[in-house]
């Protein structure tokens, strides 16, 4: 990474906003966007149908792909924001499907020995942004975009999620990082809730001037 481009990521539970926020914060500030695959994944739905099954080859899917994002960001001249993280696909969802029972232990183990050896040459982002939601608005923010393969979704995976990032944010400590609570936050329709939130990501920014294009 130069000291002429910044690296910032979008990390969140299911149902958080990330994308949403990405999208917003990538036209606002002037910076290239990079998002997680979701329309074009082809394990996503039939993990959801059976999550045993596909629990391991989707996630050496999401590996694959946002490993190459996250080097196209730092080999790239610009400054980039990411939809989700190379770091939250292993303490968050494969560790959860692993203590669920959903992911065979040695599947597991190949799983994190393959993630150390990668993320042991990446540079880290410059901000991880930490977008938290509670269970119960999840669920209202997953029912209303309609996705069909999220509807049957098990509660007790999805408060699982939350309680994991919880305690992966706790104590990420490979960079800066931001946490902003947002229940009570509609940064798409109010813009003076997306106002609040462009503050605060400037406001854990260093050297704004270099890194910034408004």
């Amino acid at each position: 990474m130069t000291n002429q481009k910044i690296f910032i990521a979008v990390a969140g539970n299911i149902g958080t906003g990330k994308t949403t926020l990405t999208t917003m914060l990538a036209k606002h500030f002037a910076w290239d966007a990079h998002f997680e695959s979701v329309t074009d994944n082809p394990y996503l739905a039939d993990f959801y149908t059976d999550m045993k099954r596909w629990s391991f080859p989707l996630q050496i899917y999401f590996m694959t792909h946002r490993v190459k994002a996250h080097q196209d960001i730092t080999d790239g001249t610009s400054s980039a924001i990411q939809d989700r993280t190379i770091y939250e696909d292993a303490n968050i969802f494969a560790r959860n499907l692993y203590e669920q029972g959903l992911m065979e232990e040695r599947d597991y183990q190949n799983y994190l020995q393959v993630y150390r050896v990668i993320t042991g040459s990446l540079q880290p982002p410059g901000l991880m942004i930490y977008l938290r939601k509670s269970l119960p608005r999840l669920r209202e923010q997953i029912r209303k975009r309609g996705r069909d393969y999220e509807q049957d979704m098990p509660e007790d995976y999805l408060a699982n999620l939350n309680r994991y990032y919880d305690e992966w944010i706790a104590h990420y400590d490979i960079g800066k990082k931001l946490v902003i609570e947002s229940d009570d936050l509609d940064f798409v329709a109010n813009p003076d809730h997306f106002n609040v939130i462009c503050d605060r990501v400037l406001d854990s920014l260093d050297q704004q001037d270099l890194f910034l294009s408004r």
